[in-house]
């Protein structure tokens, strides 16, 4: 068997071994064959250019749109005009098609409920008395307590033994200090019948005594050195004196002390402004501290003092 083959395309199967009576037969139908093949190939080559030739044209066509469409993608496009006459068939056909059914919405209709306010009662509590047992205070606690509680107010002084200046018709001459131990005043007598005057402090009863001494010394925020009788005196009383005790503010005998002559009196301040005007030393003439620091500017070691 003999198979021949054109272009892709089985002509025919023959045997000639077993048919040689069509052998020419075979011949001339294999001359027609090839005739036809070379026909069909040539059909066939121009379909297939004019496939290539379509492909091409399609290809440049689109292209051509393609870059037209890029060109123009960012350009605004031109506003859509609608036309005046709404009773047009083009406009009547676009209002139709846009025509959109309004959904129905059915609206419920909420009622509150007021609903009750009910008002919570308060829970009344009653305030339970306590009873404070009394505690026992220690001394120390007692000290303390008695240093945290407020201090009395202290009497104040009375106006008339502030010092100031007064007529002065006396006996004694400038410079000399006279002490009225029955008015509480001392006066340092000046020229023109003038006197400064200030309110003393003088001996209690039993402690008064008259006489005329000088000035012997001066002494600025002096000691005290109590004598033994007073301190014997007011142990008896339950007071405990010490037997010295340096100068400063907490000393009885204030800022400055004036010695008179040889005796224990003496004039000096005080750091209980309030005695002033009352009798309540052992003999000495107390003065307010400013009133002293004065006094003890305006007077010299020397100077005549008369306690009257």
């Amino acid at each position: 068997m003999v198979a021949f083959y054109e272009n892709g395309f089985t002509i025919r199967s023959l045997s000639l071994m077993q048919h040689p009576d069509k052998a020419g037969t075979f011949r001339r139908f294999r001359a027609g064959s090839a005739m036809s093949l070379a026909g069909a190939g040539a059909n066939r080559d121009d379909t297939s250019m004019k496939r290539f030739l379509a492909a091409a044209v399609t290809a440049a066509a689109l292209l051509g749109a393609g870059g037209a469409g890029a060109q123009t993608r960012y350009v605004e496009p031109p506003p859509v005009m609608v036309s005046p006459d709404l009773s047009a068939p083009w406009v009547l056909q676009l209002r139709q098609a846009q025509r959109v059914q309004p959904r129905q919405i059915q609206r419920q209709r909420v009622v509150r409920q007021a609903q009750p306010q009910y008002r919570q009662a308060q829970p009344v509590y009653r305030q339970q008395r306590q009873v404070v047992q009394p505690q026992q205070v220690r001394p120390q606690q007692q000290a303390a307590l008695a240093a945290r509680a407020p201090a009395k107010p202290k009497p104040q002084i009375d106006p008339i033994y502030l010092p100031q200046v007064v007529e002065y018709s006396g006996p004694h001459g400038p410079g000399t200090v006279v002490v009225d131990t029955a008015n509480r005043f001392l006066y340092l007598v000046e020229a023109g019948g003038k006197a400064r005057r200030y309110g003393v402090g003088v001996g209690k009863e039993g402690f008064e005594w008259r006489g005329t001494e000088k000035i012997t010394r001066k002494r600025e925020w002096p000691d005290w050195r109590p004598p033994a009788e007073m301190i014997a005196r007011e142990k008896k009383k339950g007071r405990i004196l010490p037997v010295h005790m340096k100068g400063g503010p907490a000393n009885p005998l204030g800022a400055r002390a004036l010695y008179l002559g040889s005796t224990l009196y003496r004039i000096h301040g005080t750091n209980a402004p309030w005695s002033i005007g009352q009798a309540v030393s052992s003999g000495c003439i107390r003065m307010r501290n400013e009133d002293v620091m004065d006094l003890y500017n305006r007077v010299s070691v020397g100077t005549k003092v008369v306690v009257l």
